[in-house]
Order: structure tokens, then sequence, then C-alpha cells
């Protein structure tokens, strides 16, 4: 396999680590082969980090924060670094917009438009910085005369991010983090290291001080060391539900503290008054997106049982139309599976469904017309059993599964039956309907008539989908520790 000059990765330093505000070089020779999804050809090789220097990486980190400016700036102050950080992403968009569609398979047309609300990510956690309580005066009730609640930054952090969607998952953990008066380290996917990478550029570029943010790539094993190394005082995680319970288990060993971001198998309730084909368009072209890699994916649908068959139908009909290729080209509606892994994963359930006595209405194969890649055919199953293992698990693919329910109350019931409550969403005309719906379903997110999220908001799961949230005001709190001061006097600055 070869890189192409048309391919390459806008990076530099891919040999480095960037490590106490400095690229330096690795403690071995390992090297990670990151591979283009479409092509099956090899994007570019980075250096894979070691024991030695995930241990470099966190000592950076806590130096910098036990005994660098960092912590101790104001919020205003570091919100300028973040005004900073948000201007020199905003002139990446372009190389992040190449690098993502080559490293996971996302829509180059996609990628662009995304990448414009990131900059934007940056800056609304800047503007907290002058309008959250981060000191708010309180009333002693045991004694003393002045009471204060002070929130102050939770300590080092190691933010482990996936590969789906890179740039937006290490704003919603970084720029809250930062802002806080937390030090990073950054720990990127083997798959697709090159938004971390490119963050660690646009540090360097704005002057972020030495060791706030630290940028390193590794597998999962050495990444444990991360999790659980004592220096580090919170783990910040997004990816899969069983790396999830691994991480959990590993902090509540020490009391670090954590968030987790995790799996999903989300429903989509639709109720008897929506149009079959309008529902059926809205769901297709959701699932679309990354190729269905998307923990609140819509994937479950949920219909009463005298429309199933006109709901598979029509889902088949739209969803078989979907032009699947290369992510650069303007007229593709889907690219392909990540890697080769991902594409044996879904082609493993689709299997499992076909043996389970699910009725695959259409796709199921590679499409015919595209020789490589790890491309799959959007692919959709009726009379799926909510028990059946295409029914209960996370398959992360271009995967629909339609089951049926009895009624109103049932559909609500079938929704819920999943360890997982990260998503959802109900299909309906009346208003008060989808309301009294939303509130009965076990989800961190439900949207009305469309596949709905919103870390502008508030983004993060019920039950096994994870601990926390990211995005929104809420999105800080992680970042903080709760500090109660008690007086003996009331400070003159608070005295009327």
């Amino acid at each position: 396999m070869s890189v192409t000059s048309d391919t390459r990765a806008p990076l530099r330093s891919l040999d480095r680590f960037f490590i106490g505000g400095e690229w330096v070089k690795p403690s071995s020779d390992a090297k990670i082969d990151v591979i283009e999804p479409a092509t099956e050809e090899l994007f570019f090789r980075i250096a894979e980090a070691k024991e030695p220097d995930i241990s470099r990486a966190v000592e950076a980190a806590r130096k910098a924060f036990d005994a660098g400016p960092w912590p101790r700036m104001t919020h205003v102050q570091r919100a300028e670094f973040l005004r900073a950080i948000a201007a020199g992403v905003g002139e990446r968009a372009d190389d992040a917009s190449q690098i993502w569609p080559r490293e996971s398979g996302v829509l180059h047309k996609v990628a662009r438009a995304g990448m414009n609300g990131i900059p934007r990510v940056y800056e609304f956690y800047a503007g907290l910085a002058e309008t959250y309580p981060f000191e708010e005066r309180a009333q002693p009730t045991g004694g003393g005369a002045f009471g204060l609640i002070v929130r102050e930054p939770v300590g080092v952090v190691g933010a482990i991010i996936p590969w789906n969607a890179p740039m937006s998952l290490i704003a919603y953990k970084i720029a809250p983090a930062l802002l806080a008066g937390c030090t990073v380290v950054l720990k990127a996917s083997p798959e697709a290291p090159g938004a971390a990478y490119l963050m660690a550029e646009v540090a360097e570029a704005v002057g972020l001080p030495a060791g706030v943010l630290n940028v390193v790539t590794a597998d999962r094993e050495v990444s444990e060391l991360l999790v659980r190394d004592p220096r580090v005082d919170k783990i910040a995680f997004t990816g899969s539900t069983a790396a999830g319970r691994r991480i959990a288990s590993i902090c509540g060993e020490r009391i670090a503290r954590f968030t987790l971001e995790l799996g999903g198998k989300s429903a989509a309730v639709i109720l008897d008054d929506i149009d079959v084909a309008e529902a059926a368009t809205t769901l297709s072209n959701a699932e679309c997106f990354l190729t269905g890699q998307v923990c609140s994916s819509l994937t479950r649908i949920v219909v009463s049982r005298k429309r199933h068959d006109a709901l598979v139908e029509a889902l088949a009909a739209t969803f078989s139309q979907v032009r699947v290729g290369d992510p650069f080209d303007t007229a593709t509606q889907m690219g392909p599976l990540a890697m080769q892994r991902q594409r044996d994963r879904v082609e493993g359930y689709i299997a499992k469904g076909i043996a389970e006595g699910a009725v695959l209405a259409t796709g199921g194969g590679r499409p015919e017309h595209l020789e490589r890649g790890w491309f799959v055919e959007p692919t959709v199953f009726g009379n799926v059993d909510n028990s059946s293992t295409i029914g209960r698990e996370e398959i992360f693919g271009p995967v629909l599964s339609v089951i049926a329910a009895e009624d109103e109350e049932d559909a609500i019931n079938v929704a819920n039956d999943t360890i997982y409550g990260l998503n959802a969403s109900v299909f309906t005309n009346d208003l008060d309907r989808a309301r009294a719906v939303a509130r009965q379903l076990r989800s961190g997110t439900v949207g009305h008539n469309a596949f709905r999220t919103d870390f502008g908001v508030a983004f993060g799961g019920f039950k096994q989908s994870g601990i926390g949230r990211e995005g929104g005001r809420e999105g800080l709190l992680p970042y903080l520790e709760t500090k109660t001061v008690i007086l003996n006097e009331v400070p003159a600055e608070y005295q009327s």
C-alpha cells in the first residue's frame, strides 16, 4: 500500500507526541497504520504510545496543574485561550474535513458542514467564563457568619475519544475542561488520530501553556494505564458500553471521577397518525450519517402490528435507493464503514438476524459496483423480535430493525425494554401525544418526528448508555469539584 500525494494527511510530527508543550520522540519505534476505508490504502502512519509515553504525558499534565499558571488564571483569562482555539480550529476546517472521511468514511460534504459548528463549542464555553456561578454565596446553617459554594477544577483529565466523530467529541471534552482550569491528556483512537494531532497543532499555535493539553495515540491495553494512573483525577470517555464498564470498574477502585458516553440501541416509536412514507424517508436519511456508526442512531423501529408490513416496505423502498460510494463524490449519500473489522461485525449481525428468523427486506450484502473499500448495503429487517440479537445488541452500522407492537402502551414498553437509554424519537402529528410519550421513554434524549440530539443543550444516556452529560452548561459540571467555604466574618466585597 502506498500514500499518494493527494491523500497525505495535512499534519506534521506524526512520528512524535505532543507532551509538555513540545513534540517529543516516542519511547519506541512502534507505529500505527491508518487505513483509508474507501480504498483500503494506507493514509498515514503514526507513532504508537507505550507505557513510558503515557506516564510522561500524565506527568506533564500533573505538573501543569499542580505548579503551572493554568489553574491559577481567572476564567476570563482562560476564555481568551478558548476563543483563540476556536479561531484556530476554524482556520483548519478544510484540513479536518479532509482527514475525517479518510479515517472514518464520513461524507466529505458532511464533514465540511460539521466543522462549521466546532469553533462555536469553544466560543460557548468561553462565554460561560462571565456567566457561570463558579462562586456563590450560601447561608451557613451550622455556625459561621458567611458561606460560599466554590466550584474548582477537578484536576488532571484523561480524555479518551473514539474514531467516529473525533473533532466534535474532543471539543465537548476539552473545552469545558480547559475553562474549568483542568489540564488534559488527550488519548486518540488508533483508527482515527488525525483530529487529536490537529488539535495539538492548534494548541501549540495559540500558545497554550506547557502541559495543559497533551496528545498521544495508543491501543486499548496501553490506554488502560491512563485510566489506572493515580495522578489522573478524572476520565472522560466516549466509546462502547463494554469498554465503559471496564473503565468504571477501574475508576471505582481508586474513586476517580469519570463520565461515560456509551452505546445505544435507540428506538423510534411510530404512532398510528403519522404517514408511513414520511417516517421511512426520515429514518432512512438519518441512518446514512457516518454509515450508521453513531451511538444514538434510531435503529429499532417500533410500530403497531397492523402497520408493520407497510413500514417495512416503505423503509426497504427508501433505504435501498441510497447511493453508496466514494465519500468525496458529491452524489454519494453513504460512505464505507470505518474499518474491516467493523464491516465484519456488521455482516456478522446480518447473518445472525437471518438465522434467528428476522425477515431481510433489503440489503444484507456488499454493493456489487464497489470492488474495494469496507462498504455494506443499507439493510432493513422486518418481524424482528425485541429479544433477538439484532433487537438487543448495538450493531453500529446501517441496519434497521422493525419491531411490531400491539398498541401505544406496548410500543413504549418495547422501546424501554433494553439495557440502553441514549436516544429515542416519537413520530406523531399530535404534539401532546409526542410530549406524553417522550416523558415515558427512558432515554437521555427524545426527539419528535426526527433523529435529534443536541450537544448544545446536553447529551448523555440513561442506564448502560452512560453516566453524566456532555455539552451545554451541564457539560461543564463534570470538570468541577464543589467546595464549601465557611468564614467567621463577611468579606468586604460581600458587605452591602
